[in-house]
């Protein structure tokens, strides 16, 4: 698998280190961190973390969470850990706790000094099980996955407890001693708390907290063979870290008595206290690191950081900057009730971002040459244009231009409609930056008809876009000097779905069935203005009329110039303000 290229670009300038905006926003969270505050909770101290579980990329639904809890503590004067949840061998890998680091560094946060493993606390877990079952609060339970299932009951039927369930403290002891020591094959055994069976709380029915995996950590290799389940680690990763603050979304609320139990019933110092948030669901995006995996394991993409992805890496690779991604967290803002977000308003912070860092260039994806007949063979003349009219501090630099140009193909007509204010024959329009032209003749394939090459007149008064007798044209289009000309590749990306919300589906139905089969289209025969000849891997530009792009950081090269789009002008969710639409 290829690994994203995250070489900094530095031909660019960049906001990205922008600090983050220290306003307290009016959120839920913030509110109950206020209360505490006042009543001096946790002596004033606030401590959050960021726990994800290295079995995959981060993707733009983790950017919330991560912006929300480095965002609070940094605007509380408290601190946020970055600590991985890394309690199951059989699907953690090295490639994503490293991914996860650079991803969290690239979104804009740092975690100091503080960065923690639950594995580090494996020694400690194991005394905490070993604690609950020396209080009588859990057991060694031999029923196997279907059998548990049935003890378990249902939402509307009473679960019944497990036949070893009132073994001696001795024999869960001793049992669990030879779980670790490997005596017992995967499967055979568990360590369940001892709670409530009846519990209308699914979770209190008697949970397991340590399994057998026969897998290779990726931390700790093979000391260890039993492993703690996520809610027992959580929690007490969370205690022994002294978190005041453990924000979690909202699938995690029925986990919050469990949470507390386990801390009530040990000997810890700190009890954190657990919040649930609205995650993030974004309209044509998967939000399900399983699901994602399976299309890159699938080849349905072509690895975790493909620019049709909703990973961070995939959004950095595609060209979407870190101060959009926190611009848009920061709009969304913080609820209590699941929702979906149209990704409309995530591509509207994308624009706006770029609409202030983007150099603008002119370049042609699908190419129709132009011969300005009355121009001379051997001129080439130069005209200024600014780098980006939002930002005079940019530049500017300079356009070659001679008799042959290239212009898009859907810029001309050979029968225009009405509205159609672009080049036909007989019609005059302007070269952004450079003369008026008028179309004269068209050339066509005598074998296919399709037209090959357009030959023009310009009118030399009109240098800069101006006339001597005034005349005005509608239509100005972006052009490419053919002599100056660079060929590149170009990548247009689309949605990765074709159903708006694939999760108002039938459970079971497979998502890979809306899958766009036009989310990807190349155009390999592309031309670019000169002035990208030494674009840098990462560098992101504004293509006049086409939309934002970025050299690719993977696959382009000197030899092979390959472009993103990142995503195109047209901007639906700006409109919809305009009109005061409230969505």
């Amino acid at each position: 698998m290829k690994k994203p290229n995250d070489n900094k670009n530095n031909n660019e300038k960049s906001i990205d280190n922008v600090d983050f905006n220290l306003e307290s926003p009016s959120n839920f969270i913030q509110e109950i961190i206020n209360k505490g505050l006042k009543e001096n909770k946790n002596n004033g101290r606030i401590h959050t973390r960021f726990p994800p579980e290295p079995n995959g990329y981060l993707h733009i639904g983790h950017a919330k969470s991560i912006c929300l809890n480095f965002g609070l503590a940094a605007r509380n004067n408290g601190l946020c850990n970055l600590r991985f949840d890394d309690t199951n061998p059989c699907q953690e890998e090295s490639e994503y706790v490293a991914s996860i680091q650079n991803d969290v560094k690239w979104l804009g946060f740092d975690w100091g000094k503080r960065l923690f493993f639950a594995s580090d606390y494996f020694d400690k877990l194991y005394q905490y099980a070993a604690e609950l079952i020396k209080k009588g609060k859990a057991y060694i339970c031999d029923l196997n996955a279907g059998e548990v299932r049935q003890y378990r009951g249902t939402l509307t039927q009473a679960g019944k407890n497990s036949p070893y369930r009132e073994r001696s403290i001795e024999e869960n002891m001793n049992l669990f001693e030879r779980m670790r020591k490997g005596e017992f094959e995967e499967g055979k055994c568990v360590l369940r708390a001892k709670i409530d069976m009846t519990s209308p709380n699914m979770n209190m029915r008697d949970p397991a907290i340590y399994r057998i995996r026969g897998e290779t950590h990726h931390r700790t290799g093979d000391k260890w063979c039993i492993y703690p389940m996520y809610d027992f680690a959580h929690c007490i990763c969370d205690s022994i870290e002294e978190i005041t603050h453990s924000i979690c979304t909202l699938e995690f609320e029925n986990h919050r008595p469990l949470y507390d139990w386990f801390l009530d019933q040990l000997d810890v110092k700190c009890h954190p206290q657990q919040i649930e948030f609205a995650r993030l669901n974004l309209t044509y995006t998967i939000m399900s690191k399983r699901k994602l995996q399976d299309l890159v394991e699938g080849g349905c993409v072509n690895g975790w950081d493909d620019p049709r992805m909703p990973t961070l890496a995939g959004l950095r690779r595609r060209g979407v900057s870190p101060q959009a991604i926190r611009n848009f967290c920061e709009r969304i803002g913080v609820a209590k009730m699941n929702s979906v977000v149209d990704v409309a308003l995530l591509e509207h912070f994308i624009r706006e971002d770029l609409n202030k860092r983007a150099q603008r260039v002119m370049a042609v994806l699908r190419p129709l040459k132009v011969i300005i007949d009355n121009y001379p063979e051997t001129k080439v003349e130069e005209f200024d244009a600014d780098n980006n009219p939002e930002d005079s501090s940019m530049g500017a630099r300079k356009i070659p231009f001679s008799r042959v140009i290239y212009i898009e193909q859907e810029d001309f007509q050979e029968n225009p409609s009405k509205k159609f204010f672009r080049l036909a024959p007989g019609k005059e329009i302007r070269l952004k930056h450079a003369y008026y032209i008028k179309c004269e003749r068209v050339v066509k394939d005598e074998k296919t008809g399709e037209i090959i090459e357009l030959h023009c007149t310009y009118d030399p008064e009109s240098r800069g876009g101006g006339t001597k007798d005034g005349r005005k044209v509608k239509g100005t289009l972006h052009w490419v000097s053919v002599s100056q000309a660079l060929g590149a590749e170009i990548r247009l990306y689309d949605h990765l779905l074709t159903k708006a919300n694939p999760s108002e589906e039938k459970e079971g139905s497979d998502f890979k069935n809306y899958l766009n089969p036009n989310s990807l289209q190349i155009l390999a025969n592309c031309q670019l203005e000169p002035s990208l000849a030494n674009a840098a891997p990462g560098t992101r530009y504004q293509f006049l009329r086409q939309g934002y792009f970025c050299v690719d950081s993977v696959d382009s090269s000197a030899k092979k110039l390959i472009f993103n789009r990142t995503v195109s002008l047209r901007d639906t969710w700006a409109k919809i303000e305009k009109k005061g639409i409230n969505r």
